[in-house]
């Protein structure tokens, strides 16, 4: 099956200038980028975003972390998107990331991993939604 998900490069990976090394990982695993764009989010955006996390302990310094600076947000497609992003990205921790992931090779920490990818197709249809409109990405 054809899908499709959203990618976030986060701003410790903007700041560090690795958007043009995660791209060209995206896109040797075989994802088309539909849709890219630079935004810098405000804190109200990056609350809404995370809101399934607000009862969690992290949740102020995410939502602190991702207003901080640009970052680019992408929509992808791929068979399998999903599931075969989340391959190419690694685990959330880059302590526990497989060799050659996006997280192993360009992460700090669980916090600033560089990248986030939709963790189920139900949410990176809410994702893809908060992001872009229907016609930016058709």
């Amino acid at each position: 099956m054809t899908n499709r998900t959203l990618a976030i490069i986060k701003p410790d990976a903007v700041k560090k200038m690795l958007t043009g090394k995660i791209i060209d990982r995206i896109l040797k695993g075989g994802f088309a980028i539909i849709h890219m764009k630079q935004i810098h989010l405000t804190k109200k955006q990056a609350e809404g975003f995370y809101a399934i996390h607000r009862d969690k302990p992290f949740y102020n310094d995410l939502v602190a972390f991702m207003s901080s600076a640009p970052c680019i947000v992408l929509v992808l497609k791929k068979e399998n998107a999903v599931d075969e992003l989340r391959k190419v990205i690694g685990a959330t921790n880059p302590d526990l990331a497989d060799e050659g992931t996006i997280r192993k090779d360009f992460a700090d920490n669980i916090q600033n991993n560089a990248i986030h990818g939709s963790d189920s197709n139900e949410n990176a249809i809410k994702e893809i939604a908060f992001f872009f409109s229907t016609s930016e990405i058709l």
